[in-house]
Order: structure tokens, then sequence, then C-alpha cells
């Protein structure tokens, strides 16, 4: 697991519900993977946006991931909704991934993280304004 640079981020993992802090911590690492995976890990940024883990790369559109008490049992991870990025998804992967309307895909608790589908979304947001003039962003 990559250390905290930002300690703002760490406190907002730190009071996560247990059970769902190392589901959530395991979506960062995807992201942190893929960031590096993709050679953007230079311009990542992580910090927060409305009060979530959020992250984003210079030529990038925004990744957060959150967990919310009113929907205890499942986490998300939000994509810009003004973009074309779950559409995007939603045609690639809908029979692998669950998603709330243009906004994000969401994760159920027991879920198993389709990991390659979840890190091509990421990799899509975090490369997104050098594709987003590419029909399905170049996919």
């Amino acid at each position: 697991m990559d250390k905290f640079k930002n300690p703002q981020v760490a406190d907002v993992f730190n009071n996560y519900p247990p059970h769902m802090r190392q589901k959530l911590m395991y979506l960062r690492q995807l992201v942190l993977d893929t960031a590096s995976e993709c050679k953007v890990a230079d311009t990542l940024e992580e910090t927060l946006k409305w009060g979530e883990p959020s992250y984003l790369a210079k030529k990038g559109s925004t990744v957060r991931i959150d967990w919310k008490s009113s929907a205890p049992e499942q986490y998300a991870m939000y994509f810009h909704c003004q973009t074309r990025l779950l559409d995007t998804f939603k045609e690639l992967y809908s029979d692998k991934l669950k998603f709330a309307g243009n906004r994000a895909i969401i994760f159920h608790r027991d879920d198993e993280i389709p990991v390659d589908e979840v890190k091509h979304c990421i990799l899509l947001s975090l490369t997104y304004h050098d594709r987003k003039h590419l029909p399905m962003l170049g996919v």
C-alpha cells in the first residue's frame, strides 16, 4: 500500500468503518497503480473534493472514491458527470459493473472487484482530456 502524502486524505480513510476502509484502500491502490502504469503518476494529485478522496492527473478527469452511511453495504468510485466516461463504461462493462446514473460505479460490500475492467475505467478517466475527442474515448 502506498503511503499517504496528504494527511487530510489519510484522516478520511481512517474514519471509514473498518469493514469498508479495506475496500476503499483497495480502490485507492488501483488508482495509484493505474496512474503509474499509464505514466501519469508524476502529475497525480491525491486530495479531497467534497470531503471525498479524489485523484486527478494533469490531463485527466477526477476520480473520487467514497462510502456513505446512507448506503452502508456499498461503496463507489465517482466520475465527472459531464463527461462521456460513464456512457463509455456502460457500453464496455455493463455485464461486469454496476452503475449509478452518469456518475458512479457502485460496489457492494461482498463484490469481487473486476480488476482489469475497473483499472481500464480509471485509465480512461486519468487520460480523459487526451482522448475525449475520440469515438468511445478511443477504445
